[in-house]
């Protein structure tokens, strides 16, 4: 069973907040709470019954020891070396999860598109285009809020860039 958030108690706080400044008041509306976990792409999808690659991942990474928030389709994996050619970093490791809490101000699982405790460089993968509607975390590892790519990518202040892991 799923909830709509009808009095936006369902999104955390802080990204309750940044929906407010940004405009997206109305968005609190389309939040969906779930009373399992949906803290990966797979289980989001699962419980939306959508496609996997509907789901916007926000992952945080190390870019020479500065965070940097990539967003990724559910369906996809991110290419260490694209994101740091992208970036023009030496080097670029998957954060630790005190660092993505302390720069985001989430859990892993949880974290949004936008909406941080600090300002972090975004990049965005081209996939997410692909969708008319992807969904990302509101904040908490159970919420997910549904929201035009470019939309989201806009709001998050993203650079659109190619990092997606492609195999062979």
């Amino acid at each position: 069973m799923t909830t709509t958030d009808t009095d936006g108690s369902a999104a955390h706080p802080r990204f309750a907040a940044a929906l407010r400044e940004l405009g997206l008041d109305d968005l609190h509306l389309r939040i969906r709470r779930f009373p399992d976990a949906t803290r990966t792409a797979a289980e989001a999808a699962a419980a939306l019954g959508c496609e996997l690659s509907e789901i916007c991942k926000s992952l945080i990474f190390a870019a020479d020891g500065v965070p940097v928030l990539v967003l990724m389709d559910g369906s996809s994996r991110v290419d260490l070396d694209l994101v740091r050619e992208a970036l023009g970093a030496e080097k670029v490791t998957r954060a630790k999860a005190d660092v993505v809490r302390e720069a985001t101000g989430y859990a892993i699982g949880g974290v949004p598109p936008f909406g941080h405790r600090t300002r972090t460089r975004v990049l965005a993968d081209r996939s997410l285009l692909d969708h008319d509607t992807v969904w990302a975390a509101a904040g908490t590892p159970y919420t997910v809020f549904p929201m035009r790519p470019e939309d989201l990518v806009a709001h998050a202040g993203a650079a659109l860039v190619d990092v997606r892991e492609h195999t062979a």
